[in-house]
């Protein structure tokens, strides 16, 4: 039975769902004048950057929008185009906050954790890159306007790529691998050339920078415990820093949730002297109550956590008051959507937010867009190897760090944009999904 185009009558919100008056968050209508999904594409750049997931959405205005996300791009890709690709073609592309809650409630059916996110992340990114160019607008004001003129960084010390090593295997970022030697291999350098890098970073204007001095030392027993013999080959390079350069560089330091209770309270010990700004996942995050008793044990400040995904997570991390910084990665979390609300969620708390990025070019920009437009935004982390090495394989522009600020993003949208060669449909682990 056909209806005329002025019937009234309730239409199904999806196929084979009876149809509701009102409906809750349907398929969203595409009225005149909206902007219209039209095609999703993935690509994996295994050559260039390993576990990263690059994301391009179409729509019938020849606007594209722009995303990413990083760790089992294979399985992202799929959540993409076999589940999500459904709610969003044909769509309309402003409607943000109704696909990402769709897609969130749907996937949190089967615990939303990890894949879905990330997936949803990818898409967030897209859709806010779209209307900051409908609007041509960064997606910093659509987000309520700048609250600062630059954004605060810091290095964190990592090397070029997360490529294979010489010998061709792929590695583990993250399990205390100190790299190769040269000039942007910073995780080795700290161990080798400590002054030397820390006056090259002051050289290029950074005023704070993350290590990780310990993860090459805890699966020796496990994170258990950790000798006082490893405590000083790893303190002592970030000593002969502080004593160096004094108060020029703030330090951070990262334990990638590698250790347990006793061994961690015998770090925060040895870093004393030190004076870092904070401990970051010294702990693994699987208990809260005993991230915030490590917090009071320890006297020390303490950021948690871009392993944590959810909002739920963040909320019980603050009313635990296991945190006195809050470290959220953009394109883990759901997107800029979420990151925003958790930034405003800890506000609440009085508890500044940090942006994590060592997994990816839109990440750091997505970080910038929620500094510039958050006032509880302290910082966002920059990994100055990939800046200067394999995110110029990726990206059409570039960042420049100056007296420990990078600029605000300039251009609509997320203001930068993926080399249109990394979707050749001719590269492997490239797929797209079209309107009908």
């Amino acid at each position: 039975m056909t209806k005329d185009k002025d019937s009234t009558e309730p239409k199904s919100p999806m196929p084979g769902v009876p149809p509701t008056e009102p409906m809750y968050l349907p398929p969203t209508p595409v009225e005149e004048g909206a902007v219209k999904i039209t095609a999703i594409e993935t690509s994996i750049p295994n050559d260039l950057f390993p576990g990263l997931l690059l994301l391009r959405v179409h729509t019938d205005a020849g606007i594209i929008g722009h995303g990413e996300s990083y760790f089992c791009p294979q399985a992202i890709a799929a959540m993409v185009h076999d589940f999500m690709a459904r709610r969003l073609l044909n769509h309309d592309a402003l409607a943000i906050e109704s696909h990402w809650r769709f897609l969130y409630e749907r996937a949190a059916n089967f615990g939303v954790r990890g894949t879905e996110l990330r997936a949803i992340s990818a898409i967030d990114l897209a859709l806010w890159d779209i209307l900051g160019q409908v609007c041509n607008q960064p997606i910093y004001r659509l987000l309520g306007g700048p609250v600062r003129e630059k954004i605060p960084v810091y290095n964190s010390c990592g090397n070029p790529s997360y490529g294979p090593n010489p010998e061709g295997d792929q590695g583990w970022p993250g399990y205390g691998a100190l790299g190769e030697p040269g000039p942007l291999g910073d995780s080795y350098n700290l161990f080798h050339h400590p002054l030397e890098l820390a006056d090259d970073l002051i050289s290029e204007g950074y005023t704070a920078v993350k290590t990780w001095p310990f993860d090459r030392f805890a699966y020796r027993h496990g994170g258990m415990r950790i000798s006082l013999d490893d405590l000083e080959e790893a303190v002592k390079p970030l000593r002969e820093i502080r004593e160096h350069v004094g108060t020029k560089l703030e330090i951070m330091v990262d334990g990638h949730g590698f250790f347990m209770l006793p061994a961690a309270l015998r770090i925060a010990d040895a870093l004393r002297e030190v004076k870092p700004l904070w401990l970051e996942d010294i702990l693994k995050t699987d208990n809260l109550q005993t991230i915030a008793d490590f917090r009071r044990q320890s006297q020390m400040p303490i950021s948690v956590s871009e392993m944590l995904l959810s909002r739920a997570d963040f909320n019980q991390v603050l009313s635990e008051q296991a945190a006195d910084f809050v470290m959220i990665d953009p394109t883990w979390v759901g997107g800029i959507s979420e990151t925003v609300r958790l930034a405003h969620l800890a506000q609440t708390y009085n508890v500044p937010v940090t942006t994590h990025d060592c997994t990816g070019p839109l990440t750091l920009f997505a970080g910038f867009h929620v500094n510039a437009a958050v006032p509880g935004c302290c910082f966002q982390e920059t990994v100055r190897a990939h800046i200067r090495t394999v995110y110029k394989f990726l990206i059409d522009t570039t960042v420049e760090i100056k007296d420990g600020y990078a600029p605000l993003p300039s251009g609509p949208g997320l203001g930068v944009r993926l080399k249109e060669e990394l979707f050749d449909p001719e590269r492997e682990h490239y797929r797209i999904s079209e309107a009908e």
